[in-house]
Order: structure tokens, then sequence, then C-alpha cells
């Protein structure tokens, strides 16, 4: 059984912690924070061992779990993969694009693997709604959270929307042909609400919406696509598939469209509540399971760096946008 080994005890860092503790699908055996106090802390608190310091965890690991803010991402994957450890790396993989084509290097060099959290693939209602989407065609996503200043070290677009830029590319299968985006600070130095249209070579438009300012919270994505409409509710963890199919044998009880020319359609509705799962602790195992299977991570350093690269070019957009303005 792989021995993996935390960093980071932070709000995140303590979830991966108390999830790995519980698992049998690998053996946690402890964890590092810069903080002193909150090693202590979170030691006493998950009776989980403390390390003094990262080099010793690192190498007593198999796998490295970095749970640190994005500004420390690179530095400790980097020390993980020298030393020849797999890595799994919270989002965004790091803080630059250079950072993060550094790492391909590095894993190739180590002959190891790694993983990034964009743990939206592994909601459950992602999960079986995805087999209903097929070549969309226009994408709108609502990210909305309440304010928290934990995460405000980077823009809500890294903070928020790259969770819903992760999704849209892993659906469309088209290279981006144009970004338009927009965002407005008021809490924090760097935008608290984005807005982003991302415009791909096969025609498909997506229209992104992330806010860290909102009332209430909301996660929802809605793909349009030929004959049918798929709308995900990642927060409520359900789905709703409407298809319009042709009549073959008529059903009274199913609402019928008359579309002129194109002849009459029935309207098939699907909703469905998802399973309760632990998104996190699926995303953990599902990269164990590719590492014992020596397979490719579902969310490997390509498509995070495609995320990132994605993201960057919208908050460059951003910063060049005049219409930007601080409230504070």
């Amino acid at each position: 059984m792989f021995k993996t080994g935390v960093i980071g005890a932070g709000h995140l860092g303590k979830i991966h912690i108390n999830i790995l503790k519980e698992v049998d699908f690998t053996e946690l055996i402890g964890f590092y924070d810069t903080n002193p106090q909150t090693r202590e802390e979170v030691a006493s608190l998950y009776g989980v061992k403390a390390y003094e310091n990262l080099e010793e965890l690192i190498e007593n690991c198999d796998i490295v779990d970095v749970v640190t803010p994005t500004l420390s991402h690179y530095e400790c994957a980097k020390k993980a993969l020298q030393a020849t450890k797999h890595v799994f790396i919270e989002k965004p993989v790091t803080q630059t694009l250079e950072e993060s084509k550094s790492l391909v290097k590095l894993v190739e060099e180590a002959g190891t693997k790694v993983q990034v959290g964009h743990v939206e693939r592994f909601n459950p209602a992602f999960k079986k709604a995805i087999k209903h989407i097929d070549n969309p065609l226009f994408i709108e996503t609502h990210r909305l959270a309440q304010f928290n200043p934990r995460g405000t070290d980077v823009s809500v677009v890294l903070d928020l929307m790259i969770h819903d830029i992760d999704i849209v590319l892993s659906v469309v299968d088209s290279s981006v042909n144009n970004i338009q985006a927009s965002g407005v600070s008021i809490a924090s130095k760097t935008p608290d609400i984005a807005n982003a249209r991302i415009e791909f070579s096969n025609g498909c438009v997506a229209n992104l919406t992330a806010s860290r300012f909102s009332m209430k919270k909301m996660r929802k994505s809605r793909f349009f696509q030929k004959n049918a409409y798929v709308a995900v509710d990642f927060l409520k963890k359900n789905f709703e598939v409407i298809q319009m199919k042709d009549i073959t044998n008529p059903d009274p009880l199913i609402p019928t469209i008359d579309l002129g020319e194109l002849g009459k359609k029935q309207l098939h509705v699907i909703k469905e509540d998802a399973p309760e799962e632990n998104a996190i602790k699926e995303e953990l195992k599902s990269f164990i399971n590719a590492i014992n299977n020596n397979e490719d991570p579902i969310v490997d350093l390509y498509s995070a760096q495609q995320a990132l690269s994605i993201a960057n070019e919208i908050s460059l957009k951003i910063s060049k946008n005049t219409s930007i303005n601080s409230y504070r």
C-alpha cells in the first residue's frame, strides 16, 4: 500500500488529512505545515504525525499531497518530483504557466505521476450527466460564493472560475479561438467578480460567471447541444436532461413540439439526484488507482496546464479592461 504525506494543514489541508486517515486505499503517514502552532493543533486534533521539516516527510512517503496556498505549489511539487515521488496538487496547479511547464519536465525525468485537484470532475452529478453531454454548442456557467477572506491570495478567476474552465475544456473537443472578459475588484486587490466569454474553433461558445461576493451560493452549468439541454447543479448534486426525440410511438403523457417543416418532436425529461459521494475522496482514490494501474490520471498536468492558460488569459483580459474599478 502506498504511503501518503500531506503538505499544508490549512482549511483544505485538514479536509485531506481527515479523509486520508480514514480510507483503505492508502496509508497516511503524516503531514507538514510551515506553522509550528498549526502542526501541533492538527496533530492533536486528528491523531496524525506532524513532521518537523518538509524533506523528512517527502523522504518517508510514496505520494505527496500538496494542499498549500497556490504560491508554494511549484516549490513543494518540485521537491517531491526531484525525490521521484508521485504528486497530487490542489488547483490551480501553479501560479504561472512557466512553473507548470517546468513540472512537466520534472515529471518526465522522475517517471512518476501527477494529478491536479480539479475536484468538480469527480462531482457525482457531473459524472452521471457527462454521458448525456455530446458536442455542446453553447455553455453557461455560474459559480457564486459568499465572501470569505480565505482564497483571496488569488483572483476569483483562479479561485472559482477555473473549476468551470476545466469542466468546459473537458467536454469541448476544440481549440480556443477568442476570449473576452471583464471583472471587478470589490473587497480584495484582485477581481472578486468576473465574466468570460470563450469562443472555440468549432463554433461552441462558453459564457462563464464567477463571484465571491454573492448573497447566495450557486454552482450551476448548462450545456446546450443539438436536440438536447443538460443542466448540472454541482452544489445540490443533481442534473436534468431535456431531449427532443423523433416521434415513433406517440406518448400522450409526453409534451409534443411542432417544429413546422422539421416535423413534430417529443420532449423527454430526465431528472436525477446523484448518489452521495465525497468528491475529494473520489479524486484521491482515482489518483492512486492510476498509479496502481499505470494509467494517466483523469486530471493530468496537461489538462491542468490548459485550464491555467485560459484562466491566465482571462485575467490578462480583465487587467487590460478599463471597466475594472475598485469600490473599496
